[in-house]
């Protein structure tokens, strides 16, 4: 289902855990609200790197457009949930974006690369979710995880080619450093289930 997307694949450390899927279909209803909440962050970091960064131009062209789209998203989400009468409401966030931003440097533009490192990740593996999740889903829920699938990995091409383009050195090992953080944060056990947590408890 990812053959297509080979880089993403070898950009990623590791598959996600197969007890993490199960995890998933066992809460089905939250796994919608937190993939709502979760488009509705990927718009508002778009959005945030656009004021930040307003002399960058491919940045505010590619953050425009990748935050629209998330937004439709994040309708078609909440859509679903109407649908299946799923309230949405607040949850605590994992520990996944916290756990890779806490590596991010605080001057520049190494701010502003490493942020752009921790967003590719955060699309590659929503992408690997998404396509891990759909055949064990219903057909509703299937098709739409895989329309999403296309998007997510231009995601992750779009924040990867940024970071490159605007570092003043190569993101080789920025993006090794962020590898094994993320690795850890999805393999390591959580509490509560999240779509970007690691395998229950």
């Amino acid at each position: 289902m990812l053959s297509s997307y080979p880089e993403l694949m070898a950009f990623l450390p590791c598959p996600s855990p197969e007890a993490w899927v199960h995890w998933a279909l066992e809460n089905q209803e939250i796994m919608l609200i937190d993939h709502a909440h979760c488009e509705k962050k990927a718009a508002s970091t778009a959005m945030s790197l656009m004021y930040r960064y307003v002399e960058r131009d491919n940045l505010l062209h590619k953050m425009s457009r990748l935050a629209r789209e998330e937004l439709i998203h994040f309708e078609q989400v909440h859509k679903l949930m109407k649908k299946r009468q799923v309230s949405y409401q607040h949850l605590a966030a994992a520990r996944y974006a916290d756990g890779l931003r806490k590596q991010i440097r605080t001057h520049e533009p190494a701010r502003l690369v490493d942020t752009l490192i921790v967003g590719a990740f955060v699309e590659a593996r929503s992408c690997e979710r998404f396509a891990a999740l759909a055949p064990h889903l219903d057909d509703e829920l299937s098709a739409f995880y895989l329309s999403l699938l296309k998007s997510e990995a231009r995601h992750f091409e779009d924040y990867l080619a940024l970071a490159q383009e605007y570092s003043e050195e190569d993101i080789t090992e920025r993006v090794s450093l962020f590898r094994r953080i993320e690795e850890k944060l999805i393999l390591e056990p959580d509490e509560v289930f999240r779509l970007h947590s690691g395998p229950p408890n």
